[in-house]
């Protein structure tokens, strides 16, 4: 954004309780800037001062008015705005030349009355794209973890981290950031503790814990000690065309890993756990698919195993706008660097939510989910790539194949065109819950412990046959052998 003035002079979009309370917070703190007004489309309101702070409005011919210097910023603070809404505002404060412009959370994610400066963001693509999230009211559907010991697994990857965040206000006693990368787990640990700086959590134990899912050992010993009530397994290698590459890593990683820790939870009674699972694990093509379409099946079958008061469940949803490495950020590099934006296909679509929508929606699922259950969240209409494509450009403030050129590059391996959210021999029912559908699957069942049993030579070193150890080939064969819709490479190296 450039350099931003020391004293900045503040405009908060909205006068409701969100905007007040990060008015007295800026109040209190003049090291945050100055509140110049308060802009709101509330005739009650407008014309009035709030805490000092006068309302201005309308809202859209204010913005006009107050073009001014690019020392100023914009906070707009209306949790319950619509994608629509939110769009129109950022162009109009970005037309009006304000340099710095920050969102507050959804009102999903904001528990009643507690919204702080310190969860202020800078405001970027994904809330403006898609639809307009469903609020569940957070407050409600976090209840159930009132008091209780959390563990997250993958807490420093995108869903673990926001995951991680809905968390700290749900006054958990104990909540474990679990990993294997350093750097991550470091970074939301430190976010985290600067929301609790800022109000947000405090009566949280934050606790991060680095850690292999594969070393089965060490996975029962942590899970032994940590005495956790509820997990939610979002740790996996999921970048479809690296997966591909790295085949046995993905398998080893994504299928024998959740083994190991559902066997872990299993052993120290863990009373609910929750996979967060992917659409692509519907007929899988690919074999990051596959290992998704394994670990759900690890779950289902972790419940016949269970006390009557435990329930393990997954919960499937597409993709997820700004994830790590996904198609969102490397859209804003491509634009950054000028350009080209690069989409396999014209024609290709995804189903997309933001992501602290679908966390959201984990939370409250895994609260009312019963166990041995798989449950879908509702995705909406599938957007085509192209339009994502040229929504982030315009964005940027840029015209799509004018300033900055779209270019199709082919489908990679394991990507279809377009994925499902449910398989052929599944059908939805509707829960009773906004978007959380339960599936029903019929059919013939699957042979989990042979599927597992073919796949560990080439995980596992086995003296009696040497030759299947990391070996790619052979692990596809295998794969293909109880998920026929993997697709075949018959040029594929061993290793």
């Amino acid at each position: 954004m450039g350099n931003l003035p020391e004293n900045p002079r503040i405009y908060i979009l909205g006068a409701g309780f969100a905007g007040r309370a990060i008015a007295r917070e800026i109040q209190e703190n003049s090291v945050f800037g100055t509140v110049v007004a308060f802009l709101d489309d509330d005739e009650a309101k407008v014309g009035r001062r709030i805490d000092g702070v006068p309302v201005l409005g309308p809202i859209r011919d204010v913005i006009k008015l107050f073009a001014r210097a690019p020392a100023d910023e914009a906070i707009i603070a209306i949790p319950s705005a619509s994608r629509e809404l939110l769009r129109e505002l950022y162009y109009l404060l970005k037309n009006a030349g304000f340099s710095r412009i920050r969102i507050l959370p959804d009102v999903a994610q904001i528990v009643e009355g507690e919204a702080h400066l310190v969860q202020a963001r800078e405001i970027d693509p994904q809330d403006l794209l898609g639809r307009s999230p469903v609020a569940i009211g957070l407050k409600k559907s976090i209840a159930w973890l009132s008091g209780k010991r959390v563990i997250v697994t993958g807490a420093g990857g995108s869903i673990g981290s926001e995951l991680a965040r809905q968390l700290l206000s749900a006054g958990v006693e104990r909540l474990y950031l679990f990993g294997h990368g350093e750097n991550s787990i470091y970074q939301i640990d430190r976010e985290l503790r600067t929301l609790q700086a800022g109000g947000v959590g405090v009566s949280t134990a934050i606790v991060p814990i680095l850690g292999e899912l594969k070393d089965a050992v060490y996975m029962a010993n942590v899970c032994k000690r940590l005495k956790a009530d509820v997990v939610f397994h979002a740790a996996a290698y999921k970048h479809v065309p690296m997966m591909e590459a790295n085949t046995v890593a993905a398998i080893e990683n994504n299928v024998f890993g959740t083994q190991n820790l559902v066997d872990a939870c299993l052993a120290s009674g863990v009373k609910r756990f929750v996979l967060v699972s992917t659409d692509k694990a519907v007929e899988p093509l690919c074999v990051y698919g596959a290992s998704k379409y394994l670990s759900e099946r690890i779950v289902m079958a972790a419940q016949l195993r269970a006390g009557p008061d435990e329930h393990y469940m997954a919960v499937r949803f597409g993709n997820v706008l700004g994830s790590r490495g996904s198609i969102l950020p490397l859209f804003m590099q491509q634009v950054a660097r000028g350009g080209p934006v690069t989409v396999t296909h014209p024609d290709a679509s995804r189903y997309f939510m933001t992501i602290p929508e679908a966390c959201s929606l984990v939370l409250k699922a895994g609260g009312v989910g019963a166990g041995g259950e798989s449950y879908l969240l509702d995705m909406g209409d599938p957007i085509l790539i192209r339009d994502l494509a040229e929504q982030v450009i315009r964005f940027s403030g840029f015209v799509p194949d004018k300033d900055i050129k779209i270019e199709y590059i082919g489908l990679r391996p394991g990507e279809r065109l377009e994925e499902k959210l449910f398989a052929d021999d599944e059908k939805l029912e509707r829960t009773g819950f906004p978007r959380i559908n339960r599936l029903q699957r019929s059919g013939s069942s699957f042979n989990l412990d042979a599927a597992l049993e073919a796949l560990t030579p080439a995980c596992f070193f086995d003296a009696a046959q040497p030759e299947s150890y990391r070996n790619r080939k052979m692990l596809r064969a295998a794969l293909r052998a109880h998920v026929p819709t993997v697709e075949e490479i018959p040029d594929e190296p061993e290793y």
